[in-house]
């Protein structure tokens, strides 16, 4: 690292992740909103045509509405539609391929397997004002903030999910419905978050009562918009610590996109990070961005995530992977998804094995409005360093989400929501 100018990038990186290893405890916050709307939901799978492979976080949204879902790690997906807003047809969309609207008196019952086609867009001759240098547009697309992203107050209704894996298997599910209070991208002030609706069951056997614990929490994937939070990632002092480059040219939701790509340099010694933006060839707007932290240097990699463990015990990350999502509303962007992965290999002194623990949160924007009015509730407003609390009863309720929209569980979180249902049966009994 040259200098000293840039030691203040681990402590906005922590930040960012809002990740830490510690052992907490939370009152239960739940909310219950009942509606008598009827809703038609679809359930479909968004493969590609020619390798036949599941498409993943593919974006299912309803026309003329703000109404979307995400394809989960199977290309499955559910949507909920009121009845009373008569939709016929579903965009699905997904970055490289055409966008494909569905008519819904197409679809069956059961799941319908969706089909969408890769394409390959040359942009060399499509938009001449654009910069030809990757960094300059890079910076282009972080000024544009203030003109490109809403203007107004937002409330964004979003489905939330956590899950903790030791090595392969479930040890810990939380699922919520929030409502995030957006905040122009122009201003300098935070977004706020609501919790509507949760439910979590947590093994602490499987966890091995290791005396830490990984905390996510809505938050963690918020900050993750990285144009409303640029310098949790390209901070006035790291920018010149990345090396920026084109690669080719793709398409998202029928609208040409430039590829950058961008990687920490070699002589610069505190973790950053390398990916992918990707940015609106006509509006030179971030509409996508998936990247990951640089754990070459283990040892500072590790202190972004830990705040507290026992002295006996050591640990190193092993992964760090992000990615964000923004849609397109009324000629204005706005954050729709983000995912975080992280995994860590945690050693205990007197044991012979290390065990891994995986970390996956993903956060999705199901509805939203303008905020004129509507104020948020003080009672269930949750702070930034939350670990939403252990409640298991809605696992075995079918009808816990109501008229929510939220993110199809994959096989594996199925079985284990089984699992819990089964574990909640007994108890029942027993009692």
């Amino acid at each position: 690292m040259r200098g000293t100018e840039f030691q203040k990038h681990p402590k906005i990186a922590a930040r960012l992740l809002f990740f830490m290893l510690f052992l907490v405890n939370m009152s239960t916050i739940s909310a219950y909103q009942n509606t008598n709307q009827t809703l038609i939901e679809y359930k479909g799978k968004i493969i590609d045509s020619e390798k036949r492979k599941p498409l993943i976080f593919a974006d299912i949204s309803v026309p003329t509405t703000n109404i979307s879902t995400i394809s989960n790690k199977e290309g499955k997906f559910s949507i909920k539609i009121p009845e009373r807003l008569g939709i016929s047809t579903l965009s699905i969309s997904f970055l490289g391929y055409e966008t494909t609207v569905v008519n819904l008196s197409q679809l069956e019952q059961k799941i319908n397997i969706i089909v969408l086609h890769p394409t390959v867009t040359e942009l060399a001759q499509i938009s001449i004002n654009a910069p030809k240098d990757a960094r300059a547009l890079v910076k282009l697309a972080l000024k544009n903030r203030g003109e490109k992203y809403i203007k107004t107050e937002a409330t964004m209704t979003a489905f939330y999910r956590e899950t903790i894996k030791k090595r392969k298997k479930n040890a810990s599910l939380t699922e919520a419905v929030v409502k995030i209070y957006k905040q122009p991208y122009h201003t300098s002030r935070r977004d706020e978050i609501e919790l509507v609706k949760s439910r979590k069951n947590t093994n602490y056997s499987r966890l091995d009562t290791i005396a830490l614990k990984l905390q996510g929490g809505p938050f963690s994937a918020l900050f993750s918009d990285i144009v409303k939070y640029p310098d949790y990632i390209f901070t006035k002092e790291s920018f010149d610590f990345y090396d920026f480059s084109f690669n080719t040219s793709t398409e998202i939701n029928d609208r040409n996109v430039y590829v950058v790509n961008f990687k920490q340099q070699e002589n610069s010694m505190v973790p950053l990070y390398k990916g992918n933006l990707y940015i609106d060839a006509e509006t030179f707007a971030i509409i996508s961005a998936d990247y990951e932290l640089n754990i070459e240097n283990k040892v500072e990699a590790t202190k972004l995530f830990l705040k507290k463990k026992p002295r006996n015990v050591d640990v190193e990350t092993v992964t760090a992977q992000y990615k964000v999502d923004y849609k397109l509303s009324n000629n204005k962007w706005h954050y729709s998804y983000s995912n975080l992965q992280l995994a860590f290999r945690v050693k205990w002194a007197k044991k012979l094995f290390s065990k891994t623990y995986t970390l996956d949160v993903e956060m999705a924007v199901t509805d939203w409005d303008n905020n004129l009015f509507e104020k948020i509730n003080s009672e269930r407003k949750i702070k930034p360093s939350i670990i939403l609390s252990d409640e298991a009863s809605g696992f075995s309720d079918l009808k816990f989400w109501g008229k929510f929209n939220i993110i199809e569980p994959e096989k594996s979180i199925e079985s284990a929501i089984r699992k819990i249902s089964k574990q909640l049966t007994k108890i029942d009994k027993n009692d």
